[in-house]
């Protein structure tokens, strides 16, 4: 299964809106932006660079990962996030990746909640 394009965010000012004011969570694989949005439903924004992750089969794969992990989690709620890769993202095996995007996941909603 794909990501629905309402699910994605797709133009510039929505990566702008999330990038001005962030709920930011950070570890060596990713770091994960946040800001709640005034729909029923996530979006997903992401920013791979050949900076950090140098060959394009490691930064497609870390893409893959995080769209299936986003699709498949229950703790998303009306937020737009916006990954980040790491610098040990590319290395990582897909294993410590999905964990680390739970952890990342969870942080973010925990964190929503109280400042909300």
């Amino acid at each position: 299964m794909r990501l629905q394009k309402h699910t994605r965010l797709l133009k510039a000012a929505e990566f702008d809106r999330v990038f001005e004011k962030p709920v930011r969570s950070s570890d060596r694989y990713f770091t994960v932006l946040a800001r709640p949005n005034e729909l029923a439903h996530p979006r997903l924004g992401l920013v791979i660079s050949k900076r950090k992750v140098r060959l394009a089969v490691n930064r497609n794969r870390l893409k893959r990962i995080i769209r299936e992990n986003f699709r498949l989690s229950g703790e998303n709620c009306c937020v737009d996030y916006v990954v980040l890769a790491g610098q040990q993202g590319g290395s990582a095996s897909n294993d410590e990746l999905f964990k680390s995007l739970d952890r990342h996941w969870k942080n973010i909603k925990k964190r929503c909640e109280n400042s909300s």
